[in-house]
């Protein structure tokens, strides 16, 4: 039989939020008996905007923003039903993205 994992991907804008979300995953998945890894940090995706400051003539005077987009990688291993259960009844705050495979 092979060995079950569900992997759990978390996006946000927020790195806070991003790791208080984590931990409560992490800490939901351990009171119900499973094993868990991480959260592991992946790369942060960073979108740079230039726009132009005045509408007409002053083509040189530019502003730079930028979008930054942090994500973690949770790997439960060995997930029991009450596991999945806990996992699907978890609220997590608003701004956060996440991923579940089975």
């Amino acid at each position: 039989m092979a060995k079950q994992r569900i992997r759990i991907r978390l996006k946000a804008f927020d790195h806070k939020i991003l790791d208080q979300s984590a931990q409560q995953i992490v800490e939901t998945a351990e009171r119900t008996g499973a094993v868990v890894a991480g959260p592991v940090p992946l790369p942060t995706r960073i979108e740079k905007f230039c726009v132009i400051r005045s509408p007409f003539i002053d083509k040189d005077s530019r502003e730079q923003f930028e979008m930054r987009t942090h994500k973690r990688l949770i790997d439960v291993l060995e997930p029991t039903a009450r596991t999945v259960d806990a996992l699907m009844r978890l609220n997590v705050p608003a701004g956060v993205d996440i991923e579940i495979k089975l």
